[in-house]
């Protein structure tokens, strides 16, 4: 299905793009790092919205959602750069990484069935997720442990705004193009994060470094949303969601064997409940 397919290339591009933000993330302006992989995202995003777009297609629902879009992605990116702040890839990765629940959730609102298998693949993640989070501390080899109830509740944010975002940008395609939908999103959470760079006084200068960097994530970002936002006019688009959370089995086995962090077997044992059960919900479909 192709809807599978183009939430894998996401995730595959999200994995790389999270191990970048947890190392980033630290000791940096959250909100300067967002702005400019958001703004570096647009620019890429640019030429072939204005050259390719069919802007024509664009109906009234369409802007609606579009923007919606743009709003959810700004809550999303920041409750993920937040926790990565905050955590460990191992605690924060499964947390966001079971947004397909509530796309699920979403879709089951909007009319279609779910069945006991697919609720049982949803109760192994949430299961999965007590036990990175109930094990997190006992894993602190070095240092203090992390504030893992802060990190969690923004993980959680970050999983919420991820699903609303894919629920919006689908809804979106169908109402209007592709391109014109990732390109007016983004330039909304541009002009969130803008926003909020002003009102706490953001460092966006002192990112100036990390602009190669940065500008990688915010393509790999953008390239990524736009695959699982195209898959709004394909069938089960909701799998394309599902598929691309598998990003965070990937950013986890990367920070583990790139920045040395730490997973005891409890922990592995979480984590692998928790992308068991989204590998469960893609059979499924």
């Amino acid at each position: 299905m192709l809807s599978l397919t183009l939430g894998l290339a996401a995730a595959c591009l999200w994995a790389v793009h999270d191990l970048l933000a947890r190392k980033l993330s630290q000791g940096a302006s959250v909100i300067a790092i967002i702005l400019v992989v958001l703004a570096t995202g647009s620019v890429v995003l640019a030429l072939p919205a204005i050259a390719a777009g069919h802007w024509a297609a664009m109906t009234g629902m369409a802007w609606v959602y579009a923007v919606a879009t743009g709003l959810a992605f700004a809550l999303a990116i920041g409750g993920l750069y937040r926790a990565f702040s905050l955590a460990p890839v191992r605690l924060v990765a499964p947390v966001v990484g079971a947004y397909p629940m509530l796309s699920f959730a979403i879709a089951m609102a909007q009319g279609r069935s779910v069945s006991a298998a697919e609720w049982l693949a949803v109760l192994v993640i949430v299961g999965g997720i007590g036990i990175v989070a109930a094990t997190a501390h006992g894993s602190a080899e070095d240092g203090p442990p992390p504030p893992t109830l802060r990190a969690m509740g923004w993980a959680g944010l970050g999983a919420v705004g991820f699903a609303t975002t894919f629920a919006f940008g689908q809804a979106a395609t169908r109402h209007g193009d592709e391109l014109p939908v990732m390109l007016v999103a983004r330039l909304v959470a541009v002009a969130v994060y803008v926003a909020l760079a002003f009102a706490f006084r953001a460092p966006v200068r002192a990112t100036r470094p990390l602009l190669p960097v940065l500008a990688l994530m915010g393509a790999f970002d953008a390239v990524a949303l736009g695959l699982v936002t195209a898959s709004g006019a394909l069938p089960h688009p909701e799998y394309a969601a599902v598929t691309s959370a598998l990003f965070g089995v990937l950013t986890i086995l990367l920070a583990w064997r790139v920045l040395g962090e730490k997973v005891v077997p409890v922990q592995w044992a979480g984590i692998a409940a928790v992308f068991a059960g989204i590998g469960m919900l893609s059979l499924l479909g």
